[in-house]
């Protein structure tokens, strides 16, 4: 089982990573806004569809179900996607997904400030600081233009990674017992509602839309591969490894993202984009160190474990 494993977290960093290359390609043809929308227009009937079949419970009851999703649907779906899609526009495939991978770390963060339980220790905070000075080694920044476009596309998938990391810890804060495919099922509908209200308001248009055929492709990747089969696997390795082994395709992702984009779109990563996400790295392992060490004793000193 621990080869299965592997090979669906492998697959898994294929489907996440790529589909930051997929949004770079797809961005030539769509406006990010709509394009983002489309993408969970599509996703969201399919994970319901999934709900349906697998589920006991394919419709939130109860208005503490109703908040999970309103939550989710509204930061992890509609505001990451946005910044996301809208940042992606001024950077590589590469560097936007070593942005997002701060978003286990913002997590810890936003935990030790809304989780009463959670506390930080003075080497999760320099776990935390190293991180964020890997985001700004990644950028670059020129000081004399603090505005330049890339600087400004970083920091706007930075928001993404925020939004997620946010969402993340909010919806926790409520004890309720949805589904976790329904949630994610009703949370992407919801999300693809709010950002459709985005689009409008910012004057985008289905006018604007070049439908190509790499455009379907790209769309449609992001749809069945990123968004579709991509949860699937994840769910599985959810309930298989836990939450903090799954954590650690935020950092695989990265290395898929740089590869198809180099293969595909022929973006070159810099020595700031392998420096800052080292030091995201290093930040992840500060801040998880207690829990990546059980996870390592766990692994290590079980070697007939099934599962």
């Amino acid at each position: 089982m621990r080869f299965r494993n592997a090979i669906l977290f492998v697959a898994l960093a294929i489907a996440w990573g790529s589909a930051f290359t997929a949004i770079k390609a797809g961005l030539e043809y769509f406006p990010p806004i709509l394009f983002a929308a489309f993408r969970y227009d599509l996703a969201g009937v399919l994970m319901l569809g999934y709900a349906v079949y697998a589920t006991d419970q394919w419709v939130p009851t109860g208005r503490t179900d109703w908040i999970v999703v309103g939550i989710s649907g509204s930061l992890m779906i509609a505001a990451y996607h946005i910044f996301l899609f809208v940042g992606e526009q001024g950077t590589t495939s590469a560097a936007a997904a070593i942005v997002v991978s701060l978003s286990p770390i913002l997590t810890t963060g936003f935990a030790r400030a809304f989780l009463p339980d959670e506390r930080l220790t003075t080497l999760g905070i320099i776990g935390l600081l190293v991180g964020f000075v890997g985001v700004g080694v990644l950028s670059n920044p020129d000081p004399s233009n603090l505005l330049d476009p890339r600087t400004v596309s970083l920091f706007l998938v930075f928001l993404a990674a925020a939004s997620f990391a946010l969402g993340s810890v909010l919806t926790r804060r409520f004890d309720d017992d949805l589904e976790i495919e329904t949630m994610e099922a009703w949370s992407m509908l919801l999300g693809a509602v709010l950002m459709h209200g985005v689009s409008l308001g910012a004057s985008e248009s289905l006018a604007d839309v070049q439908w190509t055929a790499d455009a379907v492709v790209a769309l449609l990747y992001l749809v069945v591969i990123a968004s579709a089969l991509g949860f699937l696997i994840y769910f599985d390795l959810l309930e298989r490894l836990g939450p903090i082994e799954i954590n650690l395709v935020s950092y695989a992702a990265p290395v898929v993202a740089a590869a198809t984009g180099l293969l595909f779109l022929g973006e070159t990563p810099t020595v700031y984009t392998g420096v800052g996400f080292t030091c995201i790295l290093v930040g992840f392992a500060l801040l998880k160190r207690d829990a990546l060490r059980s996870e390592v004793a766990r692994f290590s000193g079980s070697p007939n474990r099934s599962d």
